[in-house]
């Protein structure tokens, strides 16, 4: 059976896979980790634990959004601290 796709979608994939995917951050979960979108095809990658590109799957999500959360928290105590002692 064959499936019908739209005609801009093939012409991104084409166009990905003679010349390479065209990737934008579109989220920095921390300073290390970030999550990027292909603007031809749309395709989404994560950095994983060593450093290298993945597919940015539903558990990839969760984690980089529960790392995010840790960062975020832990950046908030560091700035009360620092103030708290230049304060002080």
């Amino acid at each position: 059976m064959k499936t019908t796709t739209s005609n801009s979608t093939s012409v991104s994939k084409l166009y990905c896979n003679v010349f390479g995917h065209q990737y934008n951050v579109t989220k920095q979960v921390t300073m290390h980790v970030k999550e990027y979108t292909c603007k031809c095809c749309k395709k989404q990658l994560t950095t994983n634990g060593n450093g290298r590109l993945t597919e940015l799957t539903p558990t990839f999500k969760e984690i980089n959004s529960i790392l995010e959360n840790i960062h975020t928290r832990r950046m908030l105590r560091s700035k009360q601290k620092m103030y708290a002692t230049t304060a002080a």
